[in-house]
C-alpha cells in the first residue's frame, strides 16, 4: 500500500488544488504546504470550528472527539471535520468551508490629539546644499567630502554604501545643487535638486488581531493617511501562544509568519504612497510597536522562548535597523525603530500606550487597560508604574464563540432585552454573527434579565417567570442549551444566531483574565476602587464596548461610569509620537526600564483572584447607576 495519497482541496469558488501527501498527515498541514489558507483561530488545537472542511469524495475519516464537541452530530454526519484534527487516510476531495463573510472591519486608527503636546524633533533633516565637484587632482578630496563640506554641519562620516554609490551622479546632475538627508546627524540619502519638502515617516501598531498604520509628514506632524486591516498571521492561530506554538523550533514556520506581516506592511506602504502621490523613497523613518511576540516575529527572532518559562524575550532594548535590513520597501537607509519591551508578554505596544496616555505624569492613581487578545494593564502614578499581561485569548475578537466573528458589517454589537431581544449590527446589515462588544452587551443584558445567573449558568428550567418571548429563546439543541439573539428569518444567513453555555464560559475566561489583572495590581499596590482617579480603555476593542455592560459583568471594576474613559488606539498614538519626536522615543526607553512587571501566574494569590474574577458576581451588591441609552428597534 502506498504511503502517499492524493488530496484535492476545493474552495468556495470551485477552484481545485491537488497534491500528494503522506498518509497520516492532517488536512491543515497538507493545505499549508500548498500555501492554502485555512483559518485556525485556536492554533490547530481543536478548540474552535474555523478550520472545518467537508469531505466530498473518498473515505470519510472517523470523527475525533473534538469534531463531536465543536461541530456537533449533524455536521459530523454530513461529512464535516476539523482539518487540524483529521488525518488523511486515503485519496479524497474536500471542500474548504468558507469563513463568515467579513467586510468593513472596524479597525481603530490613531490621531495625535490636540491635548497631547510634545516637541517635534523626528531626527530627520533635509538640507539643500550647493556642492562643488573636485577640480584639481592635486587637491586630495572626493565627491562625498565635497558634499559634507557643503553641508557645513558636524555629521557622522560613516556614510552608507548606497549613498556612496549615488554620490557621483547626484553631485553632477544639477550643477552641484543637491539635497542631503540625515538622521540624527548621519547622512542617509542624497538627491539631485531640491527635495526638502518631501520628508515622510510611518508608524505601525502590529497587534495579534489587527494592524494599523499612518503616514505622517515629518516636517509639520500632519497625519496624511491611515491604513489598517486584519493581521494575516491569524490563520496560524488567533492568540499569541498559538502562534508561538506554530513557530516553535521551526525556522520555516517562523519565515512564513514573518513573510505574511512583511508583505502586509509593504502593501500598506505601496497603498499610501500611491494614494498620496509620494515616493516610497521619501519615507525616511518608521516606528513599529507590538507585543513581544509580534516584535520578535517581525525581526525574524525565534519567539519559542517567549512561550516557555520564564518567558524571557531575546531583547528588551530598543532596536534600530535600516529598511534594507528589515526588508521594507521604503528608502533603503530609512531607520526602522522598534520601541523597547518591558517583559515577555508586556511589549512595545504597552510602552507606546503609556507614552500616549501620560500615565507616568499623573499625580493620582490611573489605570490603563488595553483589552484585546493579549491584554495589558498598567496602573500607577508618576512615582511608580506597574504592569501585567492579561491574556484574554481571542474570544473577545469573536473566536471560539459559536457564532462569533470580528467587528465587521453584520456583526451584532449591541443588545437590548426588554420583553424581547433587539440587536444592533455594525452597518445596520442583517445579523451574520456576534462580535466581542455584542458578546459583552448580550451577557450583561442576559444577567440583568435573569437568563443567566451570576455564576454564568444559563437557565434550563424553561424560563419560569420570564416574559414569554424571552422564555421562547431559551432552547435546547444539538449544542446543548442556548439563548437565541436573532431568529433565522431576521439574519443574513438563514439560521438562528445564539449564545451557548460554552460561549458564556469562554467570555468568562476572557473577561476574568482582564479583571484579575486589574485586581492583582490593585492588591500589589494597595489600591482600592475608590482610589482610582481614572480608568482608561485603550485599543480597538476597548473603544467599542459599553462601559456600563463591562462593569455589569465585572470585566472592569465597580467604578462610577464618569471615571471610565475611552482613549483610542493608544499604542498607535504612542508610535506616532515616537516617530515625530526623538525626545519621546528616548523617553520610551526610560519608561520601559521604570515599569515594574508583575507576573500573574507565579503570584501565590492569583488562583484565588482569578476564580473570583471569572464569575459575573452578585448584582444585588452593585451600586445603582443610570445611563441614557438609545433603544434599538
Amino acid at each position: 500500500m502506498s504511503e502517499n495519497v492524493s488530496v484535492t482541496f476545493v474552495d468556495g469558488d470551485g477552484k481545485q488544488t491537488s497534491r500528494k501527501v503522506g498518509r497520516g498527515s492532517t488536512f491543515i498541514d497538507a493545505a499549508q504546504d500548498l500555501n492554502l489558507d485555512i483559518a485556525a483561530t485556536c492554533g490547530g488545537r481543536g478548540r474552535c470550528r474555523s478550520c472545518r472542511i467537508k469531505v466530498l469524495k473518498g473515505i470519510l475519516p472517523p470523527p475525533t472527539i473534538m469534531d463531536q464537541v465543536q461541530l456537533g452530530p449533524d455536521e459530523v454526519h454530513e461529512g464535516f471535520r476539523l482539518s487540524c484534527q483529521t488525518k488523511v487516510i486515503a485519496d479524497c476531495t474536500v471542500l474548504v468551508a468558507p469563513p463568515i463573510a467579513e467586510g468593513g472591519h472596524k479597525i481603530l486608527g490613531a490621531g495625535v490629539s490636540e491635548d497631547t503636546q510634545f516637541h517635534l524633533d523626528s531626527g530627520i533633516e533635509k538640507k539643500l546644499v550647493a556642492a562643488n565637484t573636485p577640480k584639481d587632482e592635486n587637491h586630495q578630496t572626493s565627491d562625498m567630502e565635497m558634499i559634507l563640506v557643503a553641508l557645513g554641519e558636524p555629521v557622522n562620516g560613516d556614510v552608507p554604501i548606497e549613498v556612496l554609490r549615488k554620490a557621483p551622479d547626484v553631485i553632477r546632475a544639477k550643477g552641484g545643487s543637491l539635497t542631503v538627508t540625515t538622521f540624527n546627524h548621519r547622512v542617509i540619502d542624497v538627491e539631485p535638486g531640491d527635495t526638502t519638502r518631501h520628508k515622510y515617516g510611518m508608524a505601525f501598531d502590529i497587534g495579534t488581531t489587527s494592524i494599523v498604520g499612518s503616514l505622517v509628514d515629518l516636517e509639520t506632524g500632519e497625519q496624511l493617511a491611515s491604513v489598517g486591516g486584519v493581521n494575516p498571521q491569524a490563520v496560524f492561530g488567533g492568540d499569541l501562544m498559538s502562534r508561538i506554538a506554530y513557530a516553535q523550533f521551526n525556522p520555516q514556520a517562523l519565515r512564513k509568519l514573518r513573510s505574511r506581516v512583511l508583505a502586509e506592511i509593504n502593501g500598506y506602504v505601496k497603498e499610501v504612497c500611491g494614494n498620496n502621490n509620494i515616493s516610497a523613497g521619501h519615507i525616511y523613518k518608521m516606528v513599529i510597536v507590538g507585543n513581544t511576540c509580534m516584535h520578535h516575529i517581525f525581526l525574524g527572532i525565534d519567539p519559542t522562548y517567549v512561550g516557555l518559562a520564564p518567558y524571557a524575550p531575546t531583547v528588551r532594548e530598543p532596536v534600530v535597523v535600516t529598511a534594507k535590513e528589515a526588508l521594507l520597501k521604503v528608502n533603503p537607509n530609512a531607520r526602522i525603530c522598534f520601541l523597547p519591551i518591558v517583559a515577555g508578554f508586556v511589549g512595545a505596544d504597552t510602552v507606546a500606550a503609556v507614552l500616549a496616555t501620560r500615565i507616568h505624569e499623573s499625580d493620582h492613581i490611573r489605570v490603563m487597560v488595553d483589552i484585546g487578545t493579549n491584554g495589558e494593564v498598567v496602573m500607577g502614578t508618576r512615582g511608580r508604574l506597574m504592569a501585567c499581561s492579561a491574556p484574554a485569548g481571542p474570544a473577545l475578537e469573536g473566536a471560539q464563540i459559536h457564532h462569533g466573528m470580528r467587528g465587521a458589517v453584520g456583526a451584532i454589537e449591541k443588545v437590548e432585552i426588554d420583553g424581547d431581544v433587539t440587536c444592533e449590527t455594525i452597518g445596520g446589515a442583517p445579523a451574520v454573527g456576534i462580535c466581542g462588544s455584542g458578546l459583552v452587551d448580550a451577557a450583561a443584558k442576559m444577567l440583568e434579565a435573569k437568563v443567566i445567573n451570576p455564576s454564568g449558568l444559563l437557565r434550563r428550567d424553561g424560563g419560569e417567570g420570564l416574559p414569554e418571548k424571552i422564555k421562547a429563546r431559551i432552547v435546547e439543541g444539538d449544542n446543548g442549551w442556548h439563548f437565541v439573539l436573532t431568529w433565522a428569518k431576521d439574519t443574513g444567513k438563514d439560521e438562528d444566531i445564539y449564545l451557548t453555555q460554552q460561549d458564556i464560559r469562554q467570555l468568562q475566561l476572557a473577561k476574568g483574565a482582564i479583571y484579575s489583572g486589574i485586581l492583582m495590581l490593585q492588591k500589589v499596590m494597595g489600591v482600592a476602587d475608590g482610589d482610582i482617579e481614572e480608568l482608561m480603555l485603550a485599543g480597538g476593542f476597548g473603544n467599542y464596548i459599553s462601559t456600563e455592560s463591562s462593569v455589569a459583568i465585572r470585566l472592569l471594576p465597580n467604578l462610577p461610569l464618569e471615571k471610565i474613559a475611552y482613549v483610542g488606539n493608544a499604542a498607535a498614538l504612542g508610535a506616532q509620537m515616537a516617530l515625530l519626536s526623538e525626545t519621546e522615543r528616548r523617553r520610551a526607553t526610560t519608561l520601559a526600564r521604570e515599569i515594574e512587571h508583575v507576573a500573574l501566574a507565579t503570584n501565590p494569590d492569583f488562583q484565588e483572584i482569578f476564580v473570583k474574577a471569572v464569575v459575573f458576581g452578585d448584582e444585588t451588591k452593585r451600586k445603582s447607576r443610570t445611563r441614557t441609552r438609545t433603544k434599538v428597534g
